[in-house]
C-alpha cells in the first residue's frame, strides 16, 4: 500500500478504536508517572470517560455509514453489522468500570492501573474482531482480547483460586487458539487468500472441484475452536473455573463482552467464508454446516443446565448457565434466517443487562458474607429487600419467565427454530430451559425461605445500588416494550447482513 493512500482514507470511521487505543496508552503512562497523585479512582473514571467517547461516535457512524467502508486492502470493514456488536462491548465494558470502582475498593487487586489498561486493551480486541474482513485481523482482534482476559483473570496474585483460574484458561486458550489456527491453515490451504469474502468464492470453487472434504474439516476445526470464546461445547470447561477465580467485574465482563466478540467472529468466519459452499445438490452450511452447529448447540444446553444444578458456587452456577446461554445463542444458526442476526442482537443485549446487574448483587453478597456459595444469599429479602427483588428479576430473566427481556430473546430463538421446522432442537430449548427454572428458583429460594446467619441490613455503595436498580428497571421495561429495541436493530443493523448480498461493495 502506496504511503499517499493513507492520508486518502476517512479515518472517522475508526475514531472508536483510536479513541479505545488512545485512552488507554495515556492512562498506561499516567499511572506509570503519576499514579500515587492521580489516585487509582481518577484512573478508573478516565477509563469510564473514553468508552463513553467511543461510544458517541459509533452513534455518529451508524447514522451516517450507508454502505461497508473498508482499511488497508479491506482487512478492516466498517460496516453497521459490526458496529451493532461494538455498541454491546463499549456498554458491557463501561458497565465492568463502574462495578470495578467499588470493586477495587477491597485491596484484592493491587495493580488497578493496569487492570483498566488490561479492560481497555481487551475492549479494543473485541472491536477489532468485529470490523476484521480477513483472518489476519481476526487473528490478531481475538489474541488481544485474549491475552488481556488471561491477565485480568489472574490480577488477584493471593488467590489461589485467581491463579488456578488464569493457568487453566492459558492453557485451554492456547490449546483453542492451536485448534483455530489449524483450521484457518486448512482455509488458506484451498483458498490461497486470508480475506473472507475471497474465500466465500474459492470455498466454493474448492467444493465444485472434490475438496469438499477437505472443507467439510476446515469447517469442524474453526467451529470447534471458536467454541472457546463463547463457552460452547465441546470447548466448555474452562468457564466454571474461570468465573469463580476471576474478579467479579472481570467475570462479567467474560460473560458478556468475550461472548459476544466470540459470535461476531463466528458469524463473520462461518458464515461469510462457507455461505456459498456447495456440492452441486445443497449447500453446505444450510444442511452439514448446520447440522454440526445444531449439535454444538444441543449438547451446550444439555450440558450447560444439567451440570448447574449440581453447583454451590453461585459464580460456579453462572458460568455453567453461561454455557447453555451460548447454546441458546447458536439456535438461529441452524439454519439461519434473515430475521437471525436482529435476534442474536436482542438476547446480547438483554443478556448484557441481567448479567451485569446479577454480578454486581453477587459481588455485594459475597464481599459481605465472605462466601460465594449459595447460602450467602440466604435471608437476602429480610436485609435488602430491593437488592432480593432486582436479584429476582435477573434470574427470572435468564430463566425467560414473562415479562422481562430474556423471555422475549428465547421467544424470538424458539419462534425463529420452530419457522425453520427444526422442531427436535427447539425441544432441546424447552425442556433445558424448564430445567433451567430449578436452579435459578434455588436462589430465589434461599433469598426468601432461608434464614440468614445475620438480620442487619445489608451493606450496599450508593454507586452499585443505582446500578443495580437501573438494570432490573431496563430489564423489566425493555421486556415489556421489546419493539423498542428490535425495531431500532431492524433500521439501522439488519440492512448490513443482507443473505441475498453477502458480497457487499466496499468504498473509501
Amino acid at each position: 500500500m502506496d504511503v499517499k493512500d493513507i492520508f486518502s482514507y476517512n479515518w472517522s470511521y475508526l475514531l472508536p478504536e483510536f479513541i479505545i487505543l488512545g485512552f488507554a496508552t495515556v492512562l498506561s503512562l499516567l499511572d506509570l508517572f503519576a499514579g500515587k497523585r492521580l489516585g487509582k479512582q481518577a484512573i478508573g473514571w478516565l477509563s469510564l470517560v473514553g468508552v463513553v467517547l467511543a461510544a458517541v461516535f459509533v452513534f455518529v457512524n451508524v447514522g451516517t455509514l450507508d454502505k461497508p467502508y473498508s482499511y488497508m486492502a479491506d482487512m478492516i470493514r466498517i460496516d453497521n453489522y459490526g458496529n451493532a456488536f461494538k455498541l454491546l462491548f463499549l456498554a458491557g465494558t463501561a458497565f465492568a468500570l463502574l462495578m470495578s470502582l467499588s470493586y477495587l475498593k477491597q485491596r484484592e487487586v493491587e495493580h488497578t492501573g493496569e487492570y483498566y489498561f488490561l479492560l481497555l486493551t481487551g475492549l479494543l480486541g473485541a472491536m477489532v474482531m468485529a470490523s476484521s474482513a480477513d483472518l489476519i485481523t481476526l487473528f490478531v482482534g481475538l489474541e488481544l482480547l485474549s491475552l488481556s482476559s488471561y491477565v485480568l483473570t489472574g490480577l488477584r496474585k493471593k488467590s489461589l483460586h485467581s491463579n488456578e483460574a488464569a493457568f487453566k484458561y492459558v492453557v485451554s486458550g492456547g490449546i483453542a487458539t492451536a485448534i483455530t489456527l489449524f483450521g484457518m491453515s486448512y482455509v488458506y490451504g484451498l483458498t490461497g487468500t486470508t480475506h473472507l469474502y475471497e474465500i466465500s468464492i474459492r470455498l466454493a470453487e474448492a467444493s465444485m472441484a472434490g475438496y469438499s472434504f477437505l472443507v467439510y474439516v476446515a469447517f469442524a476445526f474453526l467451529a470447534v475452536g471458536l467454541a472457546f470464546k463463547i463457552s460452547a461445547a465441546p470447548n466448555h470447561m474452562w468457564a466454571p473455573d474461570v468465573y469463580q477465580g476471576a474478579p467479579t467485574p472481570v467475570t462479567a465482563f467474560l460473560a458478556v463482552v468475550s461472548k459476544a466478540a466470540g459470535f461476531s467472529m463466528l458469524f463473520r468466519v462461518l458464515m461469510i467464508a462457507f455461505f456459498h459452499v456447495t456440492d452441486g445438490v445443497s449447500r453446505f452450511f444450510f444442511e452439514q454446516g448446520s447440522l454440526y452447529l445444531a449439535v454444538m448447540a444441543a449438547a451446550s444446553m444439555i450440558i450447560g443446565n444439567t451440570m448447574a444444578l449440581r453447583q454451590t458456587n453461585v459464580k460456579r452456577l453462572m458460568a455453567y448457565s453461561g454455557i447453555a446461554q451460548a447454546g441458546y445463542l447458536l439456535v438461529p444458526f441452524v439454519p439461519p434466517t434473515t430475521l437471525f442476526f436482529s435476534e442474536v442482537i436482542f438476547y446480547l443485549f438483554g443478556y448484557l443487562l441481567v448479567s451485569f446487574g446479577a454480578f454486581a448483587v453477587i459481588m455485594v453478597v459475597s464481599r459481605e458474607q465472605e462466601t460465594e456459595d449459595l447460602k450467602g444469599f440466604a435471608g437476602l429479602y429480610h436485609r435488602s429487600p430491593l437488592l432480593a427483588v432486582a436479584m429476582s428479576i435477573f434470574l427470572l430473566s435468564l430463566a425467560g419467565i414473562p415479562i422481562t427481556t430474556g423471555f422475549f430473546g428465547k421467544f424470538y430463538l424458539l419462534m425463529g427454530s420452530l419457522a425453520q421446522e427444526n422442531y427436535w432442537l427447539s425441544g432441546v430449548m424447552i425442556v433445558t430451559s424448564v430445567v433451567s427454572y430449578y436452579y435459578y428458583f434455588g436462589i430465589i429460594r434461599q433469598m426468601y425461605m432461608r434464614p440468614g446467619t445475620s438480620e442487619a441490613p445489608l451493606y450496599v455503595p450508593k454507586g452499585i445500588w443505582t446500578f443495580v436498580l437501573v438494570m432490573a428497571v431496563a430489564t423489566v421495561f425493555f421486556g415489556a416494550f421489546p419493539g423498542l429495541v428490535t425495531d431500532y436493530i431492524q433500521v439501522h443493523f439488519n440492512p448490513s447482513f443482507d443473505f441475498g448480498n453477502m458480497l457487499l461493495p466496499t468504498f473509501r
